[in-house]
């Protein structure tokens, strides 16, 4: 499960390090960028049957999704959305599943005291409710603009 498809580019990597059976599940706002990614897709050679797009807003598709149903959740999208994204990606991962958050770090705003913005705020509580959450057992990655990932328990 992809949240946010953009252009497809990071849709195909996890097309990539999934099993040939699995589904790529990935919503996004824009039908334009759904377009962008099935083409990409295409002209990668993957099979249509192993993609599967949904264009809407996420916290509308998000709770008509099946619980217990996916391994990987990725949150790429609109952070003032996170909290609520995160919340749904717990429920329809699997035990052992994996949610992605990422830009985590916003630019290295989030770990600057000084930032109180919108999306830096919104950022630092994602992560602080991953880090007390007992269902998950999380990891903040400094990697690039960060990935905090959690893995579910």
């Amino acid at each position: 499960m992809e949240i946010g498809t953009g252009a497809g580019v990071a849709g195909l990597w996890l097309l990539r390090g999934m099993s040939a059976d699995g589904v790529l599940t990935t919503i996004d706002t824009e039908a334009e960028h759904q377009r962008a990614a099935r083409e990409a897709f295409t002209e990668a050679g993957v099979r249509p049957t192993r993609i599967r797009t949904i264009t809407g807003r996420p916290l509308e598709v998000l709770p008509r999704l099946a619980d217990a149903a996916y391994d990987l959740v990725v949150a790429a999208d609109d952070p003032l959305d996170l909290t609520e994204h995160v919340e749904q990606a717990l429920r329809i991962l699997r035990p052992g599943g994996v949610l992605v958050v990422v830009h985590a770090l916003a630019g290295d705003r989030v770990p600057d005291p000084a930032r109180r913005d919108d999306v830096t705020t919104a950022l630092r509580e994602v992560a602080r409710r991953l880090r007390d959450d007992e269902r998950v057992v999380p990891a903040l990655l400094p990697s690039g603009d960060g990935v905090l990932v959690a893995a579910k328990r």
